[in-house]
Parts: C-alpha cells; structure tokens; sequence
C-alpha cells in the first residue's frame, strides 16, 4: 500500500507564494501518476496538476497553467505544488493523489471518480 502525506500549508497573504510537499512512501512503475487536487468551501474536489513519473509529463487544469508548478524530487520521492500570486480564491483543501491510470484520469477524473491512494489533505488560506 502506498502511503502519501501532504505538507507546506498555512495561512499566507494575497499575492505570497506556497510551495506544498507530497510525501510518497514509494513510486513505482505500477503507480506512477501522482496528482494535486484541490477543495474549496462548498465546492467539488477538482484536479488542479498530474505528474507522470515515468517521463515527467505534467498537466494542469487551465486556470492553474499560470500560477502553479507541479515538479517532483527523484532522490526524496515527493511532489511538490508550487503556488505564486496566491489569492483567496485559492482557499481550499488540497490534496495529493496517487493513481496507476493514465494522466488525464488523473486530472479530469480522478477527482470524481477516485485515485487509487489518497492523502489526508491539507488546509490553504489566503487572506485578503
């Protein structure tokens, strides 16, 4: 079983940046799509960046293409999420995943529809 653990939230201003961490106990060949997720108040869990390991192909739903950076440390096996000119809207619960489907599963349906191994979250909360 994999084991994934999230790290690096907190409360910060508009406009910091955050750079949230995704501790995986192992990456393999048989699980190596790892992916952010988000959830904001009252809204639906959504992808926000997938990365393959196995070429480190990454995607990012298109209202993140410009502010997030997903990136990965081969020696530490973590995902990071690097977040700049954060705003409020960005407030949310976020979520790493780790998922054996190809990547766009993992950014369009993963959050629907399930990712093989989950971790707890973590708050995020910009203050305006």
């Amino acid at each position: 079983e994999v084991h994934v653990v999230e790290s690096g939230g907190g409360l910060v201003q508009t406009g910091g940046s955050l750079k949230l961490s995704c501790d995986v106990s192992e990456i393999t060949e048989e699980e190596p799509r790892i992916g952010w997720f988000r959830q904001a108040p009252g809204n639906e869990r959504m992808g926000v960046a997938c990365i393959d390991t196995t070429d480190n192909k990454t995607k990012y739903e298109d209202s993140a293409k410009d502010r997030f950076t997903i990136s990965r440390d081969n020696a530490k096996n973590t995902i990071y999420l690097q977040i700049s000119d954060l705003k409020p809207e960005d407030t949310a619960v976020y979520y790493c995943a780790v998922d054996r489907r190809i990547i766009s599963w993992c950014l369009w349906a993963g959050a629907k529809y399930g990712m093989d191994y989950w971790g707890e979250g973590i708050q995020v909360t910009v203050s305006s």
